[in-house]
């Protein structure tokens, strides 16, 4: 099995609690982010980011410096690097040692500037959404989806087999935004199994007067980082497993979820 899940912009430097045990797989193409990226002008960045004076001004910084990106004792394992939502409530320092096992071995983080991230791949911070149009700032190509190309789904597929009762081969549980599963989605095949699964809160539709699944961004990025931790924790890696989580009052839906896409309704 492997799990995907988007990264997430705000990051930390952290090297007290576990050190980086690899290198990110595509090293070479994001060495040609970084160049590109350290040629901008600071207006030209801060558009592509589409954020605030104060975080554009700090990763234009952040690119001003960086160097060399193979130094594994400068960087930070990916899992403590990010610091969003999801990973607050996937709490990965406090994970018991085969915990850290499990997401090793089956958890991917997809990224616009690195590609693929195992956990415990170091990284330094960064700026860089996979939607961005670097192709209006002279890039050479016109979108990152077009630079990665079906490169990030290989890379998720590489090895995956079944290795436990009741798990499909090639098998991938979606927990990433469409941002960021479209990158693996595009690509997959028909000996392919991809689950996808949806955290929602059941709304009545006024224009119908049906309920039907409502998703809100925040909470289901909490759910997501409970989710990894909640499979972690059990070592479950066969989608049967996946239907006994229960975190945050959600529980699994199954007159809503299908084959491929799991519902888990808020308080039930």
């Amino acid at each position: 099995m492997r799990i995907i899940i988007s990264p997430a912009k705000k990051m930390n430097e952290e090297r007290d609690d576990f050190p980086a045990l690899g290198l990110p797989v595509f090293l070479d193409k994001t060495n040609t982010l970084r160049d590109w990226l350290k040629g901008l002008s600071y207006d030209d960045a801060k558009a592509l980011w589409s954020c605030n004076d104060k975080l554009a001004q700090l990763n234009y910084d952040r690119y001003a410096v960086m160097g060399a990106l193979d130094e594994l004792p400068r960087l930070t394992p990916a899992i403590l690097s990010y610091e969003g939502i999801q990973y607050q409530y996937m709490a990965p320092d406090v994970f018991t040692a085969p915990a850290l096992d499990f997401i090793q071995a089956h958890l991917r983080i997809l990224s616009g500037f690195y590609g693929v991230l195992k956990p415990f791949d170091g990284v330094t911070p960064y700026r860089l959404e996979m939607q961005a149009k670097v192709g209006k700032l002279g890039f050479d190509t016109a979108t990152l989806y077009d630079y990665w190309g079906d490169a990030l789904y290989r890379e998720v597929m590489r090895d995956n087999k079944s290795k436990a009762p009741g798990e499909p081969d090639r098998f991938v549980l979606n927990l990433a935004s469409k941002e960021y599963s479209q990158c693996v989605e595009k690509y997959l095949t028909p000996e392919d199994f991809c689950l996808t699964v949806v955290f929602g809160e059941l709304k009545e539709d006024p224009k119908t007067g049906k309920e039907k699944v409502i998703t809100k961004g925040t909470l289901a990025k909490m759910a997501r980082g409970d989710m990894v931790r909640f499979l972690a924790e059990r070592d479950i890696t066969d989608p049967e497993g996946i239907k006994a989580y229960d975190g945050l009052n959600f529980r699994f839906c199954p007159e809503r979820s299908s084959e491929k896409e799991y519902v888990f309704l808020k308080n039930g």
